[in-house]
């Protein structure tokens, strides 16, 4: 594992761990996988949320929705991820420390099919953007998260 794809895993389960402190807050308590094993075969959670953390959402005013992925840069073949990766997810919520989204797995799908959104690529995967003043009226739930 390359110190970049090192770097980003660790930066997405600070981040989930803090979305699971913020959804515990509001009612849903989710119980998370720690072994590889389960999270490749079932899923991140027994709930079926998929957590990502966008820290670009802030400076480029969208959310980047994933579709696929590769470990490292120098790979040629990328995997379905994100909201085609095949678990239990069926709730995907994605955001930074200010603001998280929530949609529906499958409805994002049907975003991306639609081919309305620009479609972009970084070293290590493949997605879509969401402008984030759309995002709030597409996502089912905005939870803005107070500073104080």
């Amino acid at each position: 594992m390359n110190e970049y794809y090192r770097n980003k895993l660790e930066q997405g389960l600070s981040y989930q761990d803090f979305v699971v402190e913020k959804l515990y807050e509001i009612g849903l308590p989710i119980i998370s996988y720690s072994s590889k094993k389960y999270q490749h075969t079932v899923g991140e959670n027994k709930c079926g949320f998929e957590i990502k953390f966008d820290d670009k959402v802030k400076s480029t005013g969208n959310l980047y929705i994933e579709i696929a992925e590769k470990s490292d840069p120098a790979n040629f073949k990328y995997v379905d991820s994100g909201i085609y990766r095949n678990d239990n997810t069926w709730l995907y919520i994605i955001g930074n420390y200010e603001k998280i989204f929530i949609f529906p797995k499958k409805y994002l799908k049907t975003l991306y099919g639609r081919k309305k959104y620009k479609e972009v690529q970084t070293p290590t995967s493949r997605g879509f953007l969401i402008p984030a003043e759309k995002a709030e009226e597409l996502s089912i739930k905005t939870i803005t998260i107070n500073s104080s």
